[in-house]
């Protein structure tokens, strides 16, 4: 056999061998795309499907989808949602998958909070709790005013936003058909908030109760992209110099002082 002959037989060859992979390949691919396009069975809703519907609940119907269509976490079988609880909306023709579904305990108010966070209910007058406009879903911050007794003449006080960006879980009204007694003028609000948060508003919230040294009202936040200033405080003098000049301010002051040499010197 010449030189020549056997790089023939060997190109041959390896072109034999590069049409069967090519082939090999075609063939699997063919087999891939017919698997993916073969349907299978699913559940999905048959009428829309609210938070907190019990899996036994649930209205399902069966559909045939591409395999490729199935959402993870897609159901076959409603035991496998029986002793679950619907943990956010599903909505009609939509599949019904495990993610949608948790524990019963889920449910209701304990379902809107986790690890840290706390449901806190708390009430006042319509003014603070945005009574009419504040709804569940909405987010508000919780400011505070409070008088700081500084043991002279002259106390101080004080506002500035305690908490900020706190999620409301339930509204409700006083009066005689509202949960916190009737014949009050009161309205109640409950707030998803942190347990360190808590023990802010806790604060400035008693003090409000017990004396008028203290007063808090909620404050509602934009729907959609809502923005924070930088944390700071106002007290009566700082209110009362606001916007005025150093040189006045000193004024002010040397005045201050002159007047109470005056009514000093009179006694």
């Amino acid at each position: 056999m010449t030189y020549r002959m056997r790089n023939i037989l060997i190109a041959v060859a390896l072109a034999g061998f590069a049409a069967l992979l090519v082939t090999f390949y075609i063939s699997n691919y063919k087999k891939s795309v017919q698997h993916q396009q073969a349907t299978t069975t699913v559940l999905v809703a048959a009428h829309d499907i609210a938070q907190g519907t019990l899996g036994t609940q649930a209205p399902l119907t069966t559909r045939q989808v591409p395999r490729a269509s199935v959402v993870p976490g897609a159901i076959t079988s409603p035991d496998q949602i029986r002793t679950l609880v619907a943990i956010a909306p599903i909505y009609a023709g939509e599949q019904v998958t495990t993610r949608r579904f948790g524990p019963e305990v889920q449910q209701g108010v304990p379902g809107q909070i986790a690890g840290t966070q706390r449901a806190v209910q708390m009430s006042g007058d319509p003014n603070q709790v945005l009574n009419g406009t504040l709804k569940v879903g909405d987010h508000v911050d919780f400011e505070g005013v409070v008088d700081v007794h500084t043991g002279s003449s002259t106390d101080v006080t004080f506002s500035r936003i305690m908490v900020r960006d706190l999620k409301v879980l339930q509204v409700q009204t006083g009066g005689s058909s509202g949960k916190i007694g009737a014949g009050n003028s009161l309205s109640a609000v409950m707030l998803r908030m942190t347990d360190a948060q808590s023990q802010k508003i806790m604060l400035v919230y008693a003090a409000a109760r017990q004396a008028s040294t203290a007063y808090w009202t909620l404050e509602l936040r934009p729907g959609l992209k809502s923005q924070d200033s930088p944390n700071s405080f106002e007290t009566n003098f700082t209110v009362l110099l606001d916007g005025i000049s150093s040189a006045s301010v000193r004024a002010i002051l040397n005045a201050s002082a002159a007047a109470a040499a005056v009514a000093g010197g009179n006694h």
